[in-house]
């Protein structure tokens, strides 16, 4: 007997006298890429074409195998199957919904890419029709948000996602796709809320809500107002909020499994981007997109951030504070710092820098360290807890070793200078002694002005090194003039001077380099 064999939407026997037979699905879908409707001889068309399985491979391949012209004869067609697709998702059938939604996911994904070859036809017009779009994009939107709020199948929840994902990323500009102006229209911010704040639905669909939270809201998000923004900077209920947490824990459980941790995948996401050559691509990782979503979310709303900084012994991140009596800063954690007349700019610096110098709020941070020749890749597991300004020490001192490159980041180093310069300011002045230990710093300080005087020639053709190489000598005569208000023990002014003599090459250079410029 003659075997069948399945394939491409192709019911083929094995012997030869024969025509392969189609699907019936994948006849339904010739006869929508004809110029007729295709319910004119068939009045129950569209009823019976959602009862079929959903052949995504031929759909999304009938697509691509038109041209820009072609597809607009059966423009028509199209605009019917998308509406008929949007009309099956409100029917109780859930085969039906679910594969309307297939159907739709193929139909984004295979008109955007043709799209991108041909600029002959708007995306908007060949899938729904101007005149039609407002109506039809406000009705897809609340299907996909009465799927996503009702007790019904999780398989149901995870596609809607997923077509809302597929209609957010067909562009490779999130600001470029206009239809997104329906998705802000027709929010559905408060949807994607009740399945991160439900800890059952955050673990099934809690990854791709994430995402597309971050993605949502960063719509042309310098061009006008987007309401995403708008609701999640006013975010304060703590089942929502504790979403912070719940990143946290995924990259906790990825630190176990690949020996690295959450700020691990986050400095390296962001190192990534500067450290790559001017004429490399650069790539981010599909995982690392929460992180994206973590970024806006605290960058938006302070009480994530006030919920990040509460201690969580169980996740192993932060412990809890030395003594139960903070005496700085006076202002509560989460609450507004002291700002009244017109120095409230300084009075925030003074805020901060006290929480980052307070030893009653100790914590331990995990920074990832990019692997490099003379030092190994393995963090160290048994951190101590230690002050805030040790870590963003730590992270300046990492940000200036792993950064010299061909595009050299200026702005960047000097903004991490400016921020060593701000916390030596501070404790010189409150007379902290940080047990810290700054020949790291110092070694990452002589290294970057051997590298500004290596590249002297192709970088002073893009920037003035003169002003980095004077605030890095400034920062040492700060150590070497008021070290002994702020270095923790007389050693560590030895180290200073030690560093400074077995390194005195470079600053004689220094000096070299600036006399035969003047």
């Amino acid at each position: 007997m003659a075997q069948v064999e399945k394939r491409g939407g192709l019911l083929r026997k094995s012997s030869a006298s024969k025509k392969p037979l189609k699907e019936k699905v994948v006849l339904m879908y010739d006869e929508i890429f004809m110029t007729e409707d295709p319910s004119k001889c068939s009045p129950r068309f569209w009823e019976e074409l959602f009862l079929m399985k959903v052949n995504l491979e031929y759909l999304e391949g009938k697509l691509e195998s038109l041209d820009g012209e072609e597809l607009m004869k059966i423009k028509d067609n199209i605009n019917c199957l998308f509406q008929h697709c949007i009309q099956a998702l409100g029917e109780e059938h859930p085969i039906r919904v679910v594969n309307a939604l297939q159907t739709l996911c193929a139909l984004i994904r295979g008109v955007h890419q043709k799209n991108k070859s041909t600029s002959g036809f708007d995306i908007i017009n060949m899938l729904m029709g101007f005149d039609k779009a407002e109506l039809c994009m406000k009705n897809l939107m609340e299907s996909l948000d009465s799927l996503l709020c009702a007790e019904g199948s999780e398989s149901l929840k995870s596609l809607c996602l997923k077509l809302l994902l597929c209609l957010v990323t067909v562009t490779d500009n999130i600001s470029q796709n206009t239809i997104l102006e329906y998705v802000m229209i027709n929010s559905i911010f408060e949807a994607i809320l009740q399945i991160l704040s439900h800890p059952p639905s955050r673990r099934e669909h809690g990854y791709d809500a994430v995402v597309l939270l971050a993605l949502l809201v960063n719509y042309r998000k310098y061009e006008s107002v987007n309401p995403y923004i708008v609701k999640l900077s006013i975010v304060d209920d703590e089942a929502t909020l504790n979403v912070s947490i719940w990143i946290l824990e995924q990259y906790k459980d990825k630190e176990e499994e690949h020996q690295s941790g959450f700020f691990s995948a986050l400095t390296n996401m962001v190192g990534s981007m500067f450290i790559a050559d001017a004429h490399e691509k650069i790539s981010v990782q599909t995982n690392e997109a929460i992180l994206l979503a973590l970024y806006e979310a605290v960058h938006l709303n302070r009480n994530f951030i006030t919920v990040l900084a509460q201690s969580h012994p169980e996740m192993g991140l932060v412990t809890t504070p030395v003594s139960p009596a903070p005496t700085t800063p006076a202002t509560p954690l989460g609450t507004t710092p002291p700002s009244s007349d017109g120095k409230s700019i300084t009075s925030f610096d003074q805020y901060a820098n006290a929480f980052l110098h307070d030893d009653n709020m100790n914590f331990r941070v995990n920074l990832h360290r990019m692997p490099m020749r003379h030092r190994k890749k393995a963090a160290d597991k048994n951190l101590p807890c230690r002050p805030l300004v040790c870590a963003v020490l730590d992270l300046m001192v990492e940000f200036i070793v792993t950064h010299m490159m061909k595009e050299f980041p200026m702005d960047l180093y000097v903004r991490c200078i400016q921020v060593v310069h701000k916390l030596l300011c501070y404790q010189k002045k409150c007379r902290v002694r940080l047990h810290y230990t700054w020949r790291e710093l110092w070694s990452a300080l002589i290294n970057l002005l051997k590298f500004l005087m290596s590249n002297e020639t192709v970088l002073l053709a893009k920037h003035n090194i003169f002003t980095l190489a004077l605030m890095i000598v400034n920062l040492f005569n700060m150590f070497i003039t008021y070290g002994d208000t702020f270095l923790p023990t007389p050693s560590s002014y030895d180290e200073l001077y030690y560093e400074i003599i077995r390194m005195h090459q470079s600053f004689d250079n220094l000096y070299s380099m600036g006399k035969n410029i003047v």
